[in-house]
C-alpha cells in the first residue's frame, strides 16, 4: 500500500511526487487528465533509479483512494478557487474518518477554514500547507507550513520532515497552528518576499544612478555583501543576475535559444521593465490593512510593481517630469558601506512588519504560531532564506512576547550602528532624485515609533472630530475618556466614515 498520495500532476505536483518517492516513501499519483498521470511515471523512471517503483500512477480516484495505506494521507496541489472545491467533493465521498486531505496551493486563509469545517462532520482531517521553494523546491526539499488539527500533522510528520529542506537546525518544516495559519505564514512570507527583492532593486539602482557603478561592478559588490551580513538566496542570485550576458535567452514555448536575442551587453539591461505580480503580495498588504497592522515596506515594493507595470503612461510622464540638477557626487566606496547598511536596516523594517502581522493573527484565531519557529524554517528550501533568519529565531527564543524585532537587543543595536549610512543613502536619494519606495517607507516606519508622541496623529484626530464629531481622548485626562470639541459655529457637523 502507499504511503501518501499527491493529485494534480503539474509541474510543482510531479516534483513533490518525486521528491516523497526519493526518500524511499512509495506515492501513488492521480490527476484529472490521465496524460499527466503517464508523464509523472515516465520521469519516476528516469529520475529515481532504483526507487522508481516508489511511484506509482492510477487513471481514476476510486482507485487511487483504493491503493493508500490507512488513515489515508491525500495531498493536491490545484489552482486557488473553485477546482479545490471541486477536488474536496471528489475525495470527501471516497474517504473515511481519520483520513487527511491536505492542499498545498495558494489558498486564501479563511477557505481553507471554511473547508477544514466543511468535511470536519465527516471526520475528515483538512490540513492546508503553505509550500515554498517553486519547482527547484518541489524537487529537493522546499520549505513546508502546514496547519490544521495537530493530529493532522503528526500524521504526515513523518513523510513531510524527509522531505523538507534540510539545514542545520533541523527540517524546515513545523506545526504552523490550526485551520488556515500555514496558508496565512505563506501569504505573509510571500509579502515579505515582495519587500526583500524591492529592497535589493532599489540598493542596485542607488549603486548605479548614484555611485555610477558598472554591472561587473555591482556584481562584485553584491558577491561581497552576499559573504557578510546580507547573505541570501536573493543576494546570491542577483550577484549573478549582473554577470549574465544577453545569452542563452530561449522560448517558453520551445526552450529553444532565440539567436536574434544574443547581442552585445548585459541581460538584465534588456529585460523590459515592466514588473509583474500573482496576488500574495496584494494579499499580504489587504490583511495589514484588516488586522490595523503597518506593513509599509511591504506595500511600497507592491506599489513599485504597480508603477513599474505602468509602463506606457510611465514612458509619456517621463517626457514632462523634471528631476533635481547638480546632484553632489558620490564616494564609491562609502556609498557601497552605506548602501549595505541600509539594506540591512531596511529588511529588519520589512520582516518585525511580517512577524507581527502574523502574532496579530495568531493571536485573533488563536493559533499559538511560533514566531521563531517560522523564522527557523524559512532557512532552506524557500525563496527567503537567509544568514539573517537565524538572527530573528534567537530574538523570538529568548523573548516570545517580543513586541518588535526593532528592540531586540542585537538588532536594536545594528540599527543604531547602521542608521547613519542608512539616512545618508535616503537623503542621497532625495537628492538625485532616485526612486526608494521600501526604503523610505522603512526609515519612516523606524522613526515613526521612535516618537512617543506624534505630532500628526494629534492634528489628523482634531481634524476628524472636527467634521465627523469622531471625538478624541486627551493626553491630561486618564484614557478611556473621550471628548468632542465645537470647532466652529462656521462649519456644520456631520457624520462622516473618515
Amino acid at each position: 500500500m502507499a504511503q501518501f498520495g499527491l493529485y494534480g500532476l503539474g509541474v510543482m505536483g510531479q516534483n513533490f511526487a518525486l521528491n516523497v518517492a526519493d526518500h524511499g516513501f512509495k506515492i501513488a499519483v492521480c490527476n484529472r487528465s490521465p496524460s499527466r498521470v503517464d508523464e509523472c511515471v515516465k520521469r519516476a523512471q528516469a529520475e529515481l533509479g532504483d526507487r522508481k517503483g516508489n511511484l506509482v500512477g492510477y487513471k481514476s480516484a476510486q482507485e487511487f483512494v483504493q491503493a493508500l495505506a490507512k488513515p489515508r494521507k491525500i495531498m493536491f496541489l490545484a489552482t486557488a478557487g473553485k477546482a479545490i472545491d471541486s477536488i474536496i467533493e471528489k475525495f470527501a465521498n471516497l474517504l473515511e474518518p481519520g483520513d487527511v486531505l491536505c492542499d498545498g496551493g495558494n489558498e486564501w486563509f479563511e477557505f481553507s477554514i471554511e473547508r477544514a469545517k466543511r468535511v470536519e462532520p465527516k471526520g475528515i482531517i483538512y490540513m492546508a500547507m503553505g509550500i515554498s521553494g517553486g519547482e527547484e523546491g518541489a524537487r529537493n526539499g522546499p520549505s513546508l507550513m502546514p496547519g490544521g488539527p495537530r493530529e493532522g500533522f503528526d500524521i504526515l510528520k513523518p513523510i513531510i520532515e524527509k522531505c523538507a529542506a534540510q539545514t542545520d537546525s533541523g527540517p524546515c518544516t513545523t506545526y504552523i497552528g490550526g485551520p488556515g495559519a500555514g496558508n496565512y505564514v505563506k501569504m505573509v512570507h510571500n509579502g515579505i518576499e515582495y519587500g526583500d527583492m524591492q529592497l535589493i532593486a532599489e540598493g542596485y539602482e542607488i549603486l548605479r544612478a548614484v555611485g555610477g557603478l558598472s554591472n561587473p561592478e555591482i556584481e562584485a559588490v553584491f558577491t561581497e555583501y552576499n559573504k557578510g551580513i546580507l547573505d541570501s538566496f536573493l543576494m546570491e542570485i542577483t550577484a549573478q543576475i549582473f554577470g549574465k550576458k544577453d545569452s542563452d535567452v530561449y522560448t517558453l514555448d520551445t526552450h529553444k535559444t532565440i539567436p536574434e536575442a544574443k547581442g552585445d551587453g548585459y541581460l538584465v539591461d534588456k529585460i523590459l521593465d515592466k514588473t509583474g505580480n500573482k496576488g500574495t503580495g496584494k494579499m499580504t498588504i489587504m490583511e495589514g490593512a484588516n488586522k490595523g497592522v503597518p506593513v509599509s515596506t511591504m506595500s511600497a515594493a507592491l506599489d513599485a510593481r504597480f508603477i513599474a507595470f505602468d509602463k506606457d503612461n510611465r514612458g509619456k510622464l517621463a517626457q514632462e517630469l523634471k528631476g533635481p540638477t547638480g546632484a553632489p557626487t558620490a564616494d564609491k566606496k562609502q556609498l557601497i558601506n552605506d548602501v549595505m547598511q541600509a539594506l540591512y536596516c531596511s529588511k529588519i523594517c520589512s520582516y518585525a512588519q511580517g512577524m507581527n502581522l502574523i502574532r496579530s493573527a495568531s493571536d485573533h484565531h488563536k493559533w499559538g504560531v511560533n514566531l521563531g519557529e517560522c523564522a527557523r524554517i524559512w532557512k532552506g528550501g524557500c525563496i527567503i532564506r537567509a544568514k539573517f533568519l537565524d538572527n530573528i529565531k534567537q530574538a523570538y527564543d529568548k523573548n516570545p512576547t517580543l513586541p518588535s524585532l526593532l528592540i531586540d537587543p542585537y538588532f536594536l543595536k545594528t540599527i543604531t550602528d547602521f542608521q547613519q549610512g542608512w539616512r545618508n543613502v535616503i537623503s542621497l536619494c532625495i537628492t538625485h532624485g532616485v526612486p526608494a519606495p521600501s526604503m523610505y517607507s522603512s526609515i519612516a516606519y523606524y522613526d515613526a515609533y521612535r516618537q512617543a508622541d506624534l505630532a500628526t496623529a494629534s492634528l489628523v484626530q482634531a481634524q476628524r472630530d472636527f467634521f465627523g464629531s469622531h471625538t478624541f481622548e486627551r493626553k491630561d485626562t486618564p484614557r478611556g475618556v473621550f471628548y468632542h470639541c465645537k470647532w466652529s459655529d462656521k462649519h456644520a457637523i456631520a457624520a462622516s466614515d473618515h
